[in-house]
């Protein structure tokens, strides 16, 4: 069980951890129990609300983002909302099996149960390595559980 709004310092990290842990399993059935069935979404481009539409957009994510691991930081925080920075590593099915790596912030918005009820990502991908080969990856050889000790190099937190 995760904490539940009104945040700490620490109890923010926590969830935040949280996050970085669900969504590195990759199960959209698994992640979206921690969203409201109403759950508002911006991710990127696209617009949804609901399980549903969460379940279809993470299916379709990760249906192209093979060798996914994701690492969260907590930002900032206030009462029930988190600021958060993040960094994914995958290799692109939809564009020759690239190396690329997404950069973001996410806001959250949460209920007083701690379910997420509001949810906005802006990220930008970029090719890791010449022609995205891979070269230079942060989490090469780490799996999804160890990708905290992975030092971010200065510059890119």
């Amino acid at each position: 069980m995760t904490p539940n709004p009104p945040f700490t310092q620490e109890s923010a990290h926590e969830k935040v951890k949280a996050g970085q842990a669900l969504w590195n399993t990759q199960d959209p059935h698994t992640v979206v129990k921690a969203y409201t069935p109403d759950s508002i979404w911006r991710n990127r481009s696209e617009f949804f609300v609901g399980h549903e539409s969460i379940i279809q957009f993470l299916q379709r994510k990760w249906a192209h983002e093979m060798s996914y691991v994701l690492r969260k930081e907590l930002f900032a925080f206030r009462e029930n909302k988190i600021a958060v920075q993040f960094w994914y590593e995958y290799q692109d099915a939809l564009d020759g099996m690239k190396w690329k790596r997404c950069y973001g912030i996410e806001h959250w918005t949460f209920d007083a149960e701690g379910k997420m009820k509001n949810r906005m990502m802006s990220g930008n991908d970029v090719l890791i390595g010449p022609n995205g080969d891979g070269d230079g990856r942060w989490f090469e050889g780490i799996g999804p559980g160890e990708v905290d000790g992975v030092p971010i190099p200065e510059g890119h937190f």
